[in-house]
């Protein structure tokens, strides 16, 4: 039994595939962009090649790097794209034929704007909304279209694999009552080993969790029923929800920003609905690209130690109050860590978080 307990299993195979030859998208993607416009196409080149029909839509995080003109750059064939080295070029090459039919939505607009017939609608949000601020933005949008049954959110810093889209909506048309479904989630630089299977167990005294599958070689057996019942959360970097869910349960948090919002969903879920695991559904993550979330020990950005602690205290605070104080001890013990690895900066940016204070 895991720690967090959530009480979420797979629901039972059911009824909910497409009439056939109907090519309405069902799955909408959501990619939140911040300063990161090479990682964002690089996703669309491989989201646009997939075999189910989706909805695709890129939400500008305020950025500064020209993004949007970027991307209508790409989209027009005036910006070529080149693919990548290594094995991962396969999926993004040769580059898709142009024009991409993209539209671009104003700040202004975002009020009144409904879908259309675009291949790629792009939201420039004017401001930077963070994490779960920005897949609300996409998911809203998204959602207007009545055919859409299901919101992806997808880390900008990925490419799938052709049939990973397919095999979302169908794990999802397959699952009762489903409300959470993740997929395998493997590293960019690393395609041969996993960083998830799904999601990841949390240890609700500690706060800490770890993927499911985490490093382990993508050659190794898994039972999919298995770690759909062990998820205490999906991964945030390609985490799908219902329609229903959504209506239900709500959108993601905002007052976190930056990390555990998928941990909020799953608490506030209690059991009302299935977490899924889409085995067929294969991702490449490069971990960390606009933060600087990295995986590996010492590596984090000051931002992305920040926003941990600060998250975490605000997650204890709303959903385990009684567990709340215990907080600031573990934090301030992360905090003598980063002295002792002669890390000032961290640690610094992290007292600020423990005490409730701005990142800047």
């Amino acid at each position: 039994m895991n720690d967090l307990n959530l009480s979420l299993k797979q629901g039972s195979q059911g009824a909910g595939a497409r009439t056939q030859g109907d090519r309405r998208a069902r799955l909408a993607v959501i990619l939140v962009n911040w300063n990161r416009h090479a990682d964002t196409i690089e996703c669309l080149e491989s989201l646009l090649r997939a075999e189910e029909k989706t909805r695709i839509i890129v939400v500008d995080n305020g950025s500064t790097d020209g993004t949007v003109e970027h991307l209508k750059a790409w989209a027009s064939g005036a910006e070529p794209y080149e693919p990548p080295l290594g094995p991962l070029k396969r999926l993004t090459n040769p580059p898709l034929s142009k024009p991409v039919k993209l539209r671009v939505i104003e700040p202004h607009e975002i009020e009144t704007a409904t879908p259309g017939d675009e291949q790629v609608a792009l939201v420039v949000a004017g401001e930077n909304r963070g994490f779960s601020g920005g897949n609300n933005l996409g998911m809203r949008f998204a959602l207007q279209d009545p055919s859409i049954a299901y919101c992806w959110c997808l880390n900008n810093d990925t490419v799938v694999d052709p049939g990973a889209p397919g095999a979302l909506v169908t794990r999802m048309n397959a699952t009762h009552k489903v409300g959470m479904c993740g997929t395998q989630v493997r590293y960019y630089h690393r395609p041969g080993v996993w960083q998830a299977l799904n999601g990841q167990r949390f240890k609700l005294l500690t706060g800490q969790s770890r993927g499911i599958g985490s490093n382990v070689p993508v050659t190794r057996p898994f039972d999919p029923r298995k770690v759909a019942r062990e998820t205490d959360f999906v991964l945030g970097a390609s985490i799908a929800v219902s329609r229903a869910f959504l209506e239900t349960v709500g959108y993601m948090e905002e007052s976190y920003f930056l990390y555990f919002e998928e941990m909020d969903w799953s608490v506030r879920n209690r059991g009302r609905f299935a977490i899924a695991f889409a085995h067929g559904a294969i991702i490449y993550h490069k971990e960390g690209g606009s933060i600087g979330s990295s995986g590996k020990k010492g590596q984090r950005s000051d931002a992305s130690e920040y926003y941990l602690i600060r998250s975490r205290i605000l997650f204890y605070r709303r959903n385990f109050p009684l567990l709340w104080p215990l907080q600031y001890p573990l934090a301030m013990g992360q905090i003598f860590r980063r002295l002792i690895r002669r890390q000032p900066k961290k640690a610094a940016a992290m007292t600020r978080a423990m005490l409730g204070m701005s990142f800047d």
